[in-house]
């Protein structure tokens, strides 16, 4: 469920100290890319003596992580100590933290499905980017699912409301879905804006070295577990195919765990979502020099040039900002609702000149 959330609030019990579900917490936050958050030391009351030891713990335990300089705050429920001190923190860390675009394509993870009696089937889970409306229809993909749906009506906070935007929990009622048919890592989406793919490119950002071979491995994404064989072409670069497709962009993260194993085994950033096929010997090399090239925000002219030409409106579903005409890299030019690669173009254009010449020369009196 951490897959969602923009901040984390990480939380020690003092009387505890650091655990290794901890450790747990801490790199599946690291892997996530999680940048925002705070430490509260909890149930001061209990162990007061050991606050102190505590925070050293937190500290040396975060240190080289992007929460190494997140605020820490030591708090009781029983007495009350410390709340409005948390209060206020929660405050600074939410308000500086980067706002969400209410504009975007809706991708929401489920977290829950249920049937509540006259209002029908309900979802659960976080909005991270988009507005989600009454009366909307969105595209509901997941492991037993794939069709088109209505939103009923919408509650977040405990309120009824007509409108939600990120970044808010929500639940959602659809229309006319069994909640049997839902479940978690399901995604509701703006219907037709996502591509659904179960083959993507990545690069470690955290976690164990990507050793050559196969791994078998268990992806973390969004709310969804999903089997997965881990291809490395060097030790930070590797192909990734999941057992079932996904709603995927580029720079989404995910965590790698082994099978039957709580510990996190690597951080992935997605890379690219529409891959090349492998076929020819030392095409993984090739690939890997590729990649460690690539921005991590994608490459337009990359994209444009591997495909010679690409629909414009293709590279958003993929997650790339295709900037306007004036801005576009120096080999890339807008034809109609095409993005063209000028030195491919120059060639099939050469090629079509050759083959027309070629035809006129072979059958001078052929009509056309």
């Amino acid at each position: 469920g951490l897959g969602p959330a923009p901040i984390a609030c990480f939380v020690i019990a003092a009387d505890k100290g650091w655990q290794a579900q901890s450790t747990d917490h801490r790199d599946a936050i690291n892997a996530l890319g999680i940048t925002h958050g705070l430490v509260v030391i909890t149930r001061a009351d209990l162990a007061p003596d050991s606050v102190e030891t505590t925070k050293a713990q937190v500290r040396a335990q975060l240190r080289g992580t992007p929460l190494e300089a997140a605020p820490i705050v030591t708090v009781s429920a029983t007495t009350g100590q410390g709340l409005p001190e948390l209060i206020s923190v929660l405050d600074e860390v939410t308000a500086t933290a980067e706002p969400p675009t209410t504009s975007g394509r809706v991708r929401l993870w489920v977290d829950r499905a249920f049937t509540i009696k006259g209002a029908g089937t309900v979802v659960t889970g976080t909005l991270t980017a988009g507005t989600l409306t009454t009366g909307d229809t969105v595209e509901l993909r997941g492991e037993t699912i794939d069709r088109i749906v209505g939103v009923r009506g919408l509650q977040s906070r405990n309120s009824t409301t007509t409108e939600v935007v990120p970044q808010a929990r929500v639940a959602v009622n659809l229309r006319d879905v069994p909640a049997d048919d839902l479940h978690r890592g399901d995604a509701l989406l703006t219907s037709g804006t996502w591509p659904i793919v179960d083959t993507i490119d990545v690069r470690r950002t955290m976690g164990e070295t990507l050793d050559s071979g196969i791994h078998k491995l268990m992806a973390h994404i969004g709310t969804a577990a999903v089997p997965a064989r881990l291809r490395a072409f060097d030790a930070d670069h590797a192909r990734l195919t999941l057992d079932r497709p996904l709603p995927l962009q580029v720079s989404d993260r995910i965590v790698l765990r082994a099978p039957g194993s709580r510990n996190v085994f690597a951080g992935l950033l997605v890379l690219d979502v529409d891959p090349p096929e492998l076929s020819r010997r030392g095409d993984g090399a090739r690939r890997a020099h590729e990649l460690a090239e690539h921005p991590v925000k994608g490459d337009i002219l990359a994209e444009v040039a591997r495909r010679g030409a690409v629909e414009r409106t293709i590279l958003p579903r993929f997650g790339l900002q295709v900037p306007v005409d004036e801005s576009l890299p120096a080999d890339v030019e807008e034809v109609g609702e095409w993005l063209v690669h000028s030195p491919t173009l120059t060639s099939w254009v050469g090629a079509t000149k050759s083959l027309v010449r070629g035809e006129l020369a072979a059958t001078p009196m052929a009509a056309g």
